[in-house]
């Protein structure tokens, strides 16, 4: 009985996170107002299937925790490599300004380098 309450009190949990409203974006250009303990999400066309390219990214860990990061693939739609969405959720840790620099590259030693996007975030 006490597994089944555990494992209740957890699905719990996620069924709310995953429900919190929280704002997108995805034009390096939007400045993104947000403030503490509240989360946003960036999300970025990516392709790393057929092209083994995929976002990386760097912040300042005192301001900003990565709670997740996570890959959708665009709804089939019968082109072979069509690639989805990165979408990266974090949560603002304390007042201050920051950057989230990520990078379109390719994960391996020598892999290539792609566009760099960088996102300014103020936090209240």
């Amino acid at each position: 009985m006490k597994r089944f309450l555990l494992l209740a009190a957890v699905l719990a949990v996620f069924l709310v996170t995953g429900c919190i409203d929280v704002e997108v974006y995805e034009d390096e250009g939007q400045a993104i107002d947000t403030e503490v303990n509240q989360q946003f999400v960036i999300a970025l066309g990516s392709n790393p299937g057929s092209t083994g390219y995929g976002w990386e990214a760097s912040y300042d860990e005192t301001l900003l925790e990565l709670v997740e990061k996570k890959y959708q693939e665009k709804p089939r739609s019968g082109l072979v490599g069509a690639g989805g969405i990165e979408y990266f959720r974090f949560e603002a840790l304390k007042t201050g300004r920051t950057q989230v620099t990520l990078t379109y590259k390719q994960p391996w030693e020598g892999g290539g380098i792609g566009e760099t996007k960088i996102f300014i975030v103020h936090i209240r």
